[in-house]
């Protein structure tokens, strides 16, 4: 007997998978009868407006959506360095891609608080808040005056632990500090699991929830970020959904994983992967 909402968003295909290929990307999306994506800036050669704008109409004519997209988060796109001159720059390239997200009709732009595994226990958690409030002080208007989002991410537990973004902590700090109405948070299910054990999906979840506008659904063991596709892993998946259809969370859900299958990834695959996803689902809802 069914006990808990229905699914209320529907799936987002990670597109980064298959790197700047668009028609792959478009021909998985039809395989598996998905309708949106998670972009990266890699697997956008054209940087010039119009060339975006292009690209988003020829998404739209396959009836795909680019619901969000991950900003860069190399070394060198550090929200919170502690060296100015580094911060700065990495507001710059934030900003450069911020301001093409209308081009492309994203809802949401995902981040990392810090692209620093340090231990915020060796280096302190405030020096990390401190320089993350000077950029999204600058970054959070820009995100608003351009109609996106922009979601904090929670992150794995780095070198030693205690990550900057890795605790539950942490985005309490970040709620309680940057109080602005385009600041919202993802939930990545892969690094819940490693920083908070077979607890820690549920319990960044209820923390976040009126905040968050985005999911990167992956599995692992919990000793790594395997990338698992959902179900071969130790994610509590029942649990999960159950409290995804609480939510009722109305847009994309991306699943941050290739299909549970050996590379090149045949386009079965593809269809199989979300098969896979609504059987997890119905099994979490209808129990």
């Amino acid at each position: 007997m069914t006990s808990q909402q229905p699914r209320s968003w529907f799936w987002s295909l990670h597109a980064c998978v298959l790197e700047s290929d668009h028609e792959a990307v478009l021909s998985a999306c039809q395989a598996a009868g998905v309708h949106s994506v998670e972009m990266h800036p890699f697997q956008i050669t054209e940087k010039e407006v119009p060339d975006l704008e292009a690209l988003e109409q020829r998404y739209a004519e396959a009836c795909v959506r680019i619901d969000s997209f991950h900003l860069p988060f190399t070394a060198q796109d550090d929200l919170a360095c502690f060296y100015e001159t580094e911060r700065l720059r990495a507001v710059e390239r934030t900003r450069f891609w911020l301001e093409r997200m209308p081009a492309l009709k994203v809802r949401v732009a995902v981040q990392h608080p810090s692209t620093n595994r340090c231990s915020v226990d060796v280096e302190g958690f405030d020096p990390f808040l401190r320089q993350l409030g000077r950029s999204l002080k600058e970054l959070l208007p820009v995100a608003e005056s351009n109609g996106v989002l922009f979601a904090l991410e929670n992150m794995p537990p780095g070198l030693a632990g205690g990550r900057f973004g890795s605790r539950l902590r942490h985005f309490e700090r970040f709620a309680e500090e940057f109080d602005h109405p385009s600041l919202r948070f993802c939930l990545d299910t892969g690094h819940a699991q490693m920083a908070g054990g077979p607890e820690g999906v549920g319990s960044f979840f209820e923390m976040m929830a009126p905040r968050l506008v985005a999911f990167h659904l992956a599995d692992n063991a919990g000793d790594r970020d395997s990338h698992l596709a959902p179900g071969h892993g130790l994610v509590d998946w029942d649990a999960f959904f159950r409290q995804a259809a609480r939510l009722g969370h109305r847009h994309g859900m991306c699943v941050e994983a290739p299909p549970f299958a050996p590379a090149p990834y045949s386009l079965e695959a593809w269809k199989q992967q979300f098969v896979d996803m609504e059987e997890l689902v119905r099994r979490a809802l209808e129990t």
